[in-house]
């Protein structure tokens, strides 16, 4: 018998193949979720006594026929009778998932909703691969089997066909420029990305691997380890995020998480177990892996299922984008299987799912700080950028962290914000009335300036994160009366302006003098030269950064964006700071020989800048060679 598809515009094929899937590869999935919806769908019948007879093996192959150029999906579900090929393959718009759930609704012996499937317009997706496919198919039902055939029109045949075994087997003919779908490893590939947690086993040719022997023995009287082939199982058909967190231990986790990024070899830090039944339906499990300063977004990403059908690794509309920086798995059967990024941004449910996984994430967080206090503060250098990620972004995860967020200071102490306050507001208190939190980047480039700061009685924090400078911005503007200063911003003396000032002992002509010699030695595009009076135990030359320009640059730097933007393509900038109270300076200014004190302010000034790593190629070389010569 010869039919038409029943369909509104004349060839649904073309649009299937250019609008309905952007991505070829999708017709995989598809045809394989349908197997798997056959199977399950017979399960649930045979667990209701509504199909007869032993199940026998459900396991779905996958087969590939390079000599015909066909790809073979065989499953040993449901079936279809003829009624049932005409009703759902030939007639779009009827839903056979629908029809299942309405007949079975109401039926508490099995989970109906998760067998919803897309068998009809899912199948059709084989015709973006395929000049031709044909279904095989016999229904639990025992009546005949049946033949369908369509060439990628909207002509079809259909005929009984003497098929013995329960279920369908597609068959595509692969069209020759997708022939990469007759490899091996083009399908192997698509397998393992897609289907790889789907809950019916699915085979795909054999593999090799090596066992211990049961019956061979090696010369100490072990089993020989032997080459074996087996079936290659394609997935893992219970997957962890599926199982009750009661029954598994931190081992497990690890291990799953390994199975789902083989080459990350780090183990996380910890993990979350997601499990929600209303008012939306979200299992899976999120880890914390160790990101420190190497964030990368692209690799190895939070994946997203659908009924333990892979849908994407693009989560960010279904994460918040602080969240990108965790890894794992996501499963909920209210994302749809052919989702796009748009619809992830405006669904309800999604914007849902996405607040409660904010909120599972800072209740694990906040449990972590308060009962494994001391592992929380172990692995800080691995959650601070998160966790300051986080806080930069959503108001409502600032709020919950503020509290459980810890500085750590140079000394490796930790203190919560408000407990930092209260230890150095005595002495870091300028006269405005404002506490200043001294930071370092840098704990062995800045190891000078802590010293000092140190010498003074200060405390200084190690704020050495990617994101720090957006940070303490932010901090800030949240809290009035505190500023954060680096280090090295400026001379230890000004760091915290106090109302007392050291007079200074040169002239005002000698203080000119000093800074125009200085001048001439310096490019005055990087370098400002300044004059402090200071004590004498301090340095005679300082490179300070401006705190103000040196933050807006980093952040720009990072993306911040916005007037920040205005600073990003400047150069670096320093101030030597000449201290007019050091004896070495007032017995330059002393000395008539003049090629002798560009020498010593040459030396002087290069050493400052070779502290901080700013001596390089010939300056670093002439340098060198002046130290010589004044060793001789």
């Amino acid at each position: 018998m010869k039919g038409k598809i029943n369909v509104k515009t004349e060839n649904i094929f073309p649009v299937i193949k250019k609008f309905l899937y952007s991505d070829h590869e999708i017709f995989l999935r598809e045809i394989v979720s349908n197997a798997v919806d056959a199977t399950q769908k017979l399960k649930t019948l045979s667990s209701l006594g509504e199909a007869k007879g032993e199940l026998g093996d459900l396991t779905i192959d996958v087969k590939i026929d390079k000599d015909n150029k066909t790809l073979h999906v065989i499953d040993r579900g449901i079936g279809m009778t003829k009624d049932e090929v005409e009703k759902y393959i030939t007639q779009i718009a009827f839903s056979g998932a629908e029809e299942f759930l309405e007949k079975f609704k109401g039926k508490s012996e099995a989970d109906v909703n998760q067998l919803i499937g897309h068998f009809g317009l899912g199948f059709f997706s084989s015709f973006m691969v395929s000049d031709k496919v044909e279904i095989f198919t016999k229904s639990f039902k025992d009546e005949k089997g049946v033949h369908w055939t369509c060439d990628g029109d909207t002509e079809y045949s259909i005929e009984e066909y003497d098929k013995t075994e329960r279920g369908t087997e597609i068959v595509m003919h692969i069209t020759e420029e997708c022939k990469d779908f007759l490899e091996e490893y083009k399908i192997l590939e698509l397998l393992k990305k897609y289907c790889k947690f789907m809950p019916v086993a699915i085979r795909f040719g054999k593999e090799k691997s090596w066992e211990d022997s049961s019956t061979e023995k090696d010369k100490e009287g072990n089993p020989k380890r032997v080459e074996v082939e087996k079936d290659r199982i394609i997935n893992n058909t219970e997957p962890l995020w599926k199982k009750s967190p009661t029954e598994l231990k931190d081992e497990d986790y690890n291990k799953f998480f390994h199975e789902l990024y083989p080459m990350n070899f780090d183990e996380p830090l910890f993990h979350i177990h997601l499990n929600v039944d209303y008012p939306f339906n979200l299992t899976g499990v999120l880890y914390f892996p160790k990101v420190k300063k190497n964030i990368d977004p692209t690799q190895d990403k939070i994946q997203l299922y659908c009924n333990q059908v892979f849908v994407t690794d693009s989560v960010e509309g279904v994460v918040p984008q602080y969240m990108m920086l965790l890894r794992g798995i996501l499963d909920s059967p209210d994302i749809p299987l052919n989702v796009s990024r748009s619809y992830l941004q405006s669904d309800n449910n999604v914007k849902k799912i996405s607040s409660h996984i904010s909120k599972k994430v800072a209740e694990k967080l906040e449990a972590i700080s308060t009962k494994q206090h001391e592992d929380f503060l172990n692995k800080w250098d691995d959650l601070k950028v998160f966790i300051e990620y986080g806080m930069l972004s959503d108001e409502k995860f600032y709020d919950r962290m503020k509290n459980i967020y810890v500085f750590k200071n140079t000394q490796k102490e930790f203190y919560t914000f408000e407990d930092y306050k209260k230890k150095i507001s005595a002495l870091q208190t300028d006269k405005d009335g404002n506490i200043i939190i001294l930071y370092a980047q840098n704990a062995d480039e800045q190891y000078a300036y802590i010293q000092a700061a140190k010498d003074k009685g200060y405390d200084v924090l190690l704020m050495d994160g990617i994101l720090d400078s957006h940070f303490i911005n932010m901090m800030e503007q949240k809290n009035e009366k505190i500023r954060f200063t680096r280090i090295d911003s400026d001379v230890i003396g000004k760091l915290i302006q106090k109302d007392e000032k050291i007079p200074s002992k040169l002239s005002e002509d000698e203080t000119k003098k000093v800074q125009e010699m200085m001048e001439a030695l310096v490019d005055k595009k990087i370098f400002t030269i300044q004059t402090e009076s200071l004590d004498e135990s301090s340095a005679p030359i300082t490179v300070t950064q401006n705190e103000f320009m040196r933050r807006m640059k980093e952040m720009s730097e990072l993306g911040g964006g916005g007037m920040y933007g205005l600073y990003g393509d400047m150069p670096e900038s320093y101030n030597l700071v000449i201290n007019t109270n050091h004896p070495i300076i007032y017995n330059i200014l002393q000395s008539t020989d003049t090629a002798k004190q560009t020498e010593t302010l040459s030396q002087l000034k290069d050493l400052a800048l070779l502290s901080q790593g700013l001596l390089k190629g010939e300056a670093l070389d002439t340098f060198i060679k002046r130290s010589t010569k004044i060793i001789e």
